[in-house]
């Protein structure tokens, strides 16, 4: 992926970020993933009073993307605080391994940024091959 395709992902995570309703943990997250053909999809955290009702910005964009028809996935940009590299949680790393998307760029801003393979952040997944039975 070019730097300037990152750097586009990553101002649309940002402006996501500005939709984020977090009243809670007050850590505004923003996530843009990109499918196999070029479309961004955009998504936001969305807090709830009772926690595991909560949407994390990963698994929003994710399910934008797969509502309009999309399975196949390029990268995914997520941004939090300026101050850190925002990672996906555990559950957005298995959701994350059950679609293949092969990079994950972690960013502070359009410029600061440091790329990962789904490998390196989540190596051994549980996917689908994991049921087949032989």
């Amino acid at each position: 992926m070019e730097t300037e395709e990152i750097r586009h992902l990553l101002a649309k995570a940002l402006e996501a970020r500005k939709n984020s309703y977090s009243p809670y943990s007050l850590y505004p997250v923003g996530a843009a993933v990109m499918a196999g053909d070029g479309s961004i999809y955009t998504g936001c955290n969305m807090e709830n009073v009772s926690y595991p009702a909560s949407l994390c910005a990963e698994r929003n964009a994710l399910g934008s993307a797969i509502a309009d028809g999309k399975r196949d996935f390029l990268a995914i940009a997520i941004i939090g605080s300026p101050d850190d590299y925002t990672m996906p949680c555990g559950i957005c790393r298995q959701v994350l391994a059950e679609f293949r998307v092969p990079l994950i760029i972690c960013g502070k801003s359009e410029n600061d940024y440091r790329l990962y393979t789904l490998e390196e952040i989540f190596p051994a997944a549980f996917t689908a091959d994991e049921l087949k039975n032989e």
